[in-house]
């Protein structure tokens, strides 16, 4: 969860006054709109009061908080704030409080109110300039405001006060939102609690509902003693958990008779969803939805980096040290998969290697060596140093030094201005551009406040990176290395969502360069087609070594009712997530729009905010109380102006650039013809084509049906094999194929009966390519190379490698080809979870064999290639609807039965019939020798024993 920390401070002045307020957003250019950049920062719950002496709580004479309650509600991501505080004047006479809030950068205040004398005073979102209006002319007639600003790296300080007569109470309450991103694989909450005094009722509550399932809940505080304990409860039941500290007073005191508090320290909530390879999490709430997709269990994408690295004379001390100490572990942490490169400038340029090097550990110590020895230039030349290292990158590539499928980045850290070359910042972000060409990334690092940060922003925002203010401290170097490892794991290149054209509409961003290990994507939408019943979805990437095609699909009415009913859920949540994030992309956009297109975008942005009360750059929040003369008094609560000049507001400067809307590659549902055993789309019910056609294969308990083509029908067998044994059943020595499977039994047996097996997990190889497939009734897991995929039933998707594609139905079968060596399906059964005796099973179906070689054997193997069978002599037996025969084959007479297996391709619940010439004794005189003679000794072992 988004670190968020509640400052609270109460304040005593002797100054009666009531108040206009207004509240506004910053256009402070390092606030992230970015689902990569942005920074995380907790909210401190700071309460307070002016005085001498610190405040106990005996002392009845002053202002006193006797109830602090911080609420908050997170459904799927997306986080409804409420921060209430009631306050009482115990003084004879009377006081001014301050309510003074510190929240995340990213955040949208929705509400403000103060309730006095039982009269509630809410607040209004309006024009900024409008509201500026009201607040000068105010000013004007010497009235005091407040002031939002930059308290921190990463929040901004909000900040009220108001009159309380003797006796009287006042309650303030505070109400913002924002969308929760996801970093490192987790979502934190970390509040900081300081009251300073004690406080009657102090409660902290944080309700989180996930319909995924919430994988880990953590709560804990750095204050937390044994006597603290009992006062945290945490309870999680699957999808939902509640988060509840309420200390008594007893509980806060330091010491049973002193009026000091414990509570000083941190108070820290971390968990995750569910998660797997899928197309992910889809929520649907009259008529707007939110997709969270976060893919797991993928092979990284290897990355190659070019360090960029400022050495000028303004980078002397602590910045330089720092630096150093950075990238010595940044390198430590390098994949060996991974390629990178050093340059270093100042008034030149200068390369550590000309060309890119693995980072094995040899290469490693060197690049530390190179690193620790360098000393500081003169000037900064940045222009030359960034066309160099597309110069690099370029050459890297047209003489495939670097893997095909790989993250090319550009890492600049830089503290100062172009000073020597190209001195324009406009000319070198358009050379950037014009070299970059949308084919790498450029990620801009500013070190220290004087840092020239709009023209670092936008150079990286329009080569597809983001920029990061780098803070001059004794962290500088964690601040660096932090920000490296977001970056670290690519998962997937060339992300994209595609929905179903004209029934969706106003769609945020829907295309991503990358997809990060940790991170997660959130798109969302407005569906225009009141009649659609079923949402679909589909997801197109590339992984380091296949192309991926994931599928989803959600009944619309059935997304709305697991909502419906939810305590959790605050309002239409989908349709307020969808406002945060169109406005969010809107003012990023105008980042690089010409001046009538910026026109345009703000207008929209302003429109979505006065619609949904937010208060954005381009609005504030006006709460009117008049005085009791009648005549208003207006206090100011304005939002920090910049980073780098705290005093300096650039109209329109907010964060990351990105596509409002995708609606020109929306996906087109609708069936399409695909040749037999291939994916089919979602509008197919099955996999296969109508037609039915009898296969080689072995389904059921387990049931075996062979093709025999020149008869034009087929022979069946049983195999009655131990749960645990493993059969091999294709082994090409040419094309380097082997399948085996392995038998599972029931849960139990009925009467002393015979147990039942059926075939649990299949493992398919082939060592020539390096590939190894498990596939049982929980998961595919994919071994290629050296990258592991663990592919969950639940997901339709299809994966496309080199020399092999994997394509699966969700909850239906699995088609795996080899090239156009062969086709195999594998169908999954599921039964009742509590069924007394029976358990999920899998069947093995071949659809296109024709190209393994003849010396292919197995227990089907050996039937790929055509079977010289003759059957005669057919009469009545013992059953009348089953006649005996005679069956000459490989040399042996056999007397066989007529009768029916199951083909479950189709129907995997029923099956179809299949009329079959049954061989008795497990097929003996059927397949080559005896049914033992193909137990193997492991999943990927086909020699027999």
């Amino acid at each position: 969860m988004r670190q968020m920390l509640f400052y609270l401070l109460l304040l005593c002045l002797l100054t009666l006054i009531s108040a206009h307020f207004i509240i506004t957003e910053s256009e402070d250019p390092e606030v992230g709109y970015g689902s990569l950049s942005t920074n995380l920062q907790p909210l401190k719950v700071l309460l307070k009061k002016r005085s001498i002496r610190r405040p106990t709580y005996k002392d009845k004479g002053e202002i006193e908080v006797y109830s602090l309650k911080i609420d908050s509600k997170v459904t799927s991501r997306f986080a409804h704030n409420v921060i209430t505080s009631r306050v009482v004047n115990q003084a004879s006479r009377s006081r001014e409080a301050f309510f003074e809030v510190e929240l995340p950068k990213t955040a949208f205040i929705t509400n403000f109110t103060m309730t006095i004398n039982g009269v509630l005073y809410a607040g209004k979102v309006k024009e900024k300039e409008a509201a500026q209006k009201q607040y000068r002319a105010a000013v004007s007639r010497g009235e005091t405001a407040g002031l939002v600003k930059a308290s921190g790296r990463k929040t901004e300080k909000f900040k009220v006060s108001v009159n309380i007569a003797p006796t009287r109470k006042i309650v303030f309450e505070l109400i913002y939102e924002e969308l929760l991103q996801r970093k490192f694989g987790k979502y934190e909450m970390v509040i900081k609690i300081k009251p300073m005094q004690l406080v009657n009722h102090f409660q902290i509550d944080a309700h989180i509902f996930e319909p995924k399932g919430i994988a880990f809940l953590n709560a804990h505080a750095t204050f937390l003693t044994k006597h603290l304990e009992s006062a945290l409860v945490k309870n999680v039941t699957g999808t939902k958990a509640h988060v509840s500290f309420k200390p008594t007073l007893e509980q806060q005191r330091k010491c049973p008779d002193c009026g000091e508090t414990l509570l000083d320290g941190d108070f820290i909530l971390q968990y995750d969803v569910n998660r797997d390879l899928s197309s992910g999490d889809i929520q649907i709430v009259n008529g707007y939805f939110v997709h969270h997709f976060a893919p797991t269990n993928l092979p990284r994408v290897p990355k190659n980096v070019i360090f960029v690295i400022d050495r000028s004379f303004s980078m002397r001390g602590l910045k330089f040290k720092q630096t150093k100490i950075a990238l010595f572990r940044i390198l430590g942490d390098m994949d060996t998969k991974d390629h990178f490169t050093i340059i270093i400038f100042d008034s030149t340029v200068e390369t550590w290697r000309d060309s890119f090097v693995q980072a094995t550990p040899e290469n490693i110590l060197q690049a530390k060596k190179y690193i620790l020895y360098l000393q500081l230039g003169a000037e900064t030349n940045i222009n030359d140093s960034l066309l160099l290292a597309v110069t690099l990158l370029d050459t890297a590539h047209k003489q495939k030094q670097l893997p095909e499928k790989s993250v090319s980045m550009i890492i600049l850290l830089t503290d100062g201005d172009p000073s020597v070359g190209e001195k324009d910042p406009a000319k070198i972000q358009v050379n950037a551009k014009n070299a970059i060409k949308e084919r790498y990334s450029l990620y801009c690092l500013g070190f220290g406040f004087d840092v020239e940060y709009s023209f670092l922003e936008k150079m990286a925002l329009d080569n597809g990176g983001v920029a990061r203010l780098i803070y001059d401290d004794s962290d500088a170097a964690l601040q660096l290395q932090g920000f490296y490892d977001e970056v670290a794991n690519p998962l997937l290149l060339d992300v994209e969502l595609l929905y179903p054209e004209n029934a969706i509409s106003e769609l945020t961003e829907a295309n991503f360069r990358q997809y990060y290990d940790g991170s997660e994507i959130v798109v969302a939408g407005k569906i225009s087609d009141n009649s659609l019943d079923e949402f679909m979805v589909q997801i197109t990437a590339q992984t380091a070594n296949s192309n991926l095609c994931l599928e989803g699909n959600v009944n619309i009415s059935e997304a709305e009712s697991i909502l419906e009913h939810q305590q959790y859920i605050f309002g239409d949540f989908t349709e307020r997530l969808w406002a945060y994030l169109t406005i969010q992309q809107l003012l990023k956009q105008r980042i690089s729009a010409g001046s009538r297109e910026n026109k345009i975008l703000t207008d929209r942005a302003l429109e979505l905010s006065l619609k949904y009360n937010f208060v954005t750059p381009l609005t504030s929040m006006v709460v009117t109380k008049p005085e009791e003369n009648k005549v208003d008094r207006i206090l100011k609560a304005n939002k920090a102006t910049g980073i780098a000049n705290l005093q300096t507001v650039q109209s329109g400067r907010v964060s990351y650039r990105s596509r409002v809307s995708q609606a020109s590659r929306r996906y087109t549902p609708g069936p399409r013809v695909e040749s037999i055993g291939t994916f089919q789309p979602r509008s197919s019910k099955y996999l296969y084509s109508p037609a039915y056609y009898p296969v080689t294969s072995v389904d059921g308990d387990p049931h075996f049906i062979i093709l025999m083509q020149k008869q034009h029908d087929a022979a069946c067998f049983n195999i009655a094999g131990k749960p645990g044994l493993v059969m091999n059943l294709v082994t090409d020595p040419i094309t380097g194929i082997k399948i085996n499977g392995q038998l599972i039994g029931d849960k139990k047996t009925e009467n002393n009966q015979k147990v039942t097996t059926y075939f649990g997990t299949f493992g398919l190889e082939n060592r020539k390519i390096n590939l190894r497939i498990s596939v049982t009734t929980e998961v595919i897991t994919i071994f290629y190379k050296e990258d592991k995929t663990i592919i969950p039933w639940s997901a339709t998707m299809t994966l496309t490698f080199e020399s092999f594609s994997i394509s699966i139905m969700k909850e239906r079968n699995l088609t795996f080809t080899m090239g156009d060596d062969a086709t195999f399906v594998i169908a999954l059964h599921r039964v009742w979870r509590k069924h007394p005796l029976h358990r999920d099973f899998l069947g093995f179906y071949t659809l296109d064999s024709h190209r393994l070689s003849n010396t292919t054997h197995g227990l089907l193997g050996q039937f790929y290639h055509d079977i010289e069978a003759k059957v005669y002599n057919i009469h009545p037996g013992s059953d009348p609807q089953k006649p005996d025969a005679t069956m000459i084959v490989k040399g042996h007479k056999l007397t066989v039965t007529r009768g029916w297996q199951k083909d479950y391709r189709l129907d995997s619940k029923w099956g179809a019939n299949v009329s079959c010439w049954f061989v008795h004794n497990n097929g003996k005189g059927f397949i080559d020798g005896i049914h033992t003679d193909y137990i193997v000794s492991s999943l990927f072992d086909s020699a027999t024993s």
